[in-house]
């Protein structure tokens, strides 16, 4: 695990960008399409804000998140529209997406669906992740129901996620599919979460689910 530090979180959002700018296109010169896997949440919204505008071919990116909670697109709680609104703009409008919301009451009955549109998708070229003070990424929750299927070494793509700290269901990309990216950043503020993140070291995936994914993780940090 490799750690980056920022003077401050304005400067991390432009670096960062570039970084993940400059990995794509990279990657689009060796291959004929590239898979960029990206979190919601609030701390990678000046990220996208500066990466949709890099000069690059996007309509050979397939972008969809690391997890998505069971709302349709309009909800303003709706990581896609997150997306929408600050990465697939711009230049990057050209990019394809991938939901991994469908219509229907609860995940499980169009999960296949969801898995088959990212099979080609694998295994992920670029990968952005946050993480919450509990050490959770995607939607990877401490004790949350589906975390051990999640965690398992034969998981599926995708697992759905049920936990009290969440009001609604999620469905989220599992540790297996995570880990197994090609290149793998997280983007963090403040000291609180990088002491959990450094605490998360010395503790098991079922207890601090970041660890399931820290080999050759290059951390972004920057204060508050």
């Amino acid at each position: 695990m490799k750690f980056i530090d920022y003077a401050d979180a304005e400067m991390m959002a432009i670096d960062l960008a570039n970084v993940l700018a400059g990995e794509l296109e990279n990657m689009l010169f060796h291959e004929e399409r590239v898979s960029f896997a990206v979190p919601g949440g609030e701390t990678p919204g000046p990220v996208f804000d500066n990466l949709c505008a890099a000069d690059l071919d996007w309509s050979r990116v397939d972008v969809f998140l690391t997890d998505e909670r069971w709302l349709p697109e309009d909800d303003p709680r709706s990581n896609a529209r997150l997306v929408r609104e600050r990465l697939l703009t711009d230049r990057a409008t050209a990019a394809v997406f991938h939901p991994l919301y469908a219509p229907a009451e609860k995940p499980e009955d169009v999960l296949t669906k969801l898995e088959s549109m990212l099979v080609s998708c694998q295994p992920i070229s670029l990968l952005l992740l946050g993480m919450g003070a509990d050490m959770h990424c995607a939607s990877l929750f401490p004790g949350a129901e589906g975390l051990k299927d999640a965690l398992a070494a034969d998981a599926p793509v995708l697992v759905p996620i049920r936990t009290p700290a969440a009001p609604e269901t999620r469905v989220t990309l599992s540790a297996r599919v995570l880990d197994a990216a090609i290149s793998k950043h997280l983007v963090i503020t403040g000291q609180r979460k990088r002491a959990a993140l450094e605490r998360g070291m010395h503790l098991s995936p079922d207890e601090a689910p970041i660890a399931a994914v820290m080999d050759g993780l290059t951390v972004h940090w920057a204060p508050e």
